[in-house]
């Protein structure tokens, strides 16, 4: 069963990878389609930090720290990955969205983002294939943790 979120991983990065060469070879910067009015956007962004343009331009920090996260989602995974599927679903989507960005802070020194919503008005830092993945991943991470007696007694 490990070798299944190992490939969830895997997907993640691919589809987040292809996604962000579309972008860049398709669109110039800050280029926006509209695919529904004043709600969704497919807007060419790049961020040189982390969530809402935090720590620009801090790449050494981002390399270390996802170096240390991948490692210690991969050791998590391969100890514990096999108590629940929900479990291993959120460890192989935290590690599929941390690897797709580290890809992109590596070859890049900046993330493409291309997702953007303005919701109620606010617009709403654009983010990618790989953020999507570990902010699900992290809620189902949560959803299990909050669970995880009950998952237990049940098993």
């Amino acid at each position: 069963m490990l070798f299944f979120y190992y490939v969830i991983a895997l997907v993640i990065i691919a589809i987040d990878q292809w996604t962000k060469w579309l972008i860049v070879k398709n669109m110039t910067l800050m280029e926006s389609i509209p695919v529904i009015e004043n709600f969704f956007y497919i807007t060419s962004h790049r961020n040189k930090g982390a969530a809402w343009g935090i720590l620009q331009g801090q790449m050494w920090f981002f390399y270390i720290i996802t170096v240390v996260v991948v490692i210690g989602v991969i050791i998590y995974l391969q100890k514990f990955g096999r108590q629940h599927v929900l479990l291993g679903l959120s460890l192989g989507l935290i590690l599929g969205g941390a690897i797709g960005n580290f890809i992109d802070r590596v070859f890049r020194q900046e993330v493409v983002d291309f997702f953007d919503f303005i919701i109620f008005g606010y617009d709403f830092p654009i983010f990618n294939i790989a953020d999507s993945a570990l902010v699900v991943g992290v809620i189902l991470m949560i959803i299990y943790t909050l669970f995880e007696e009950r998952f237990k007694r049940r098993a």
